[in-house]
């Protein structure tokens, strides 16, 4: 079975996928960013991003990085 990720956030064609990694430490997070974008009739997707993409992926960075840190927080009330 493929891994999903734990969350995503997405904005139009950009999408930014958390993973969740159990590690000796606790759990850990990290980011993947892609872009989808349509050729012909098929959906495919890419990581790499032209300049309008830019401020795009910089939002969802952030909106990740947000999540992230609510996630660390609820692991410290614990």
């Amino acid at each position: 079975m493929k891994n999903k990720p734990i969350h995503t956030i997405r904005f139009g064609s950009i999408k930014a996928a958390i993973w969740e990694n159990e590690t000796k430490n606790g759990k850990r997070y990290s980011v993947t960013f892609s872009r989808i974008y349509k050729e012909g009739e098929e959906w495919k997707n890419t990581e790499t991003f032209g300049r309008d993409d830019l401020l795009t992926v910089a939002k969802c960075a952030d909106e990740a990085h947000g999540w992230i840190f609510e996630q660390g927080a609820k692991e410290d009330e614990k």
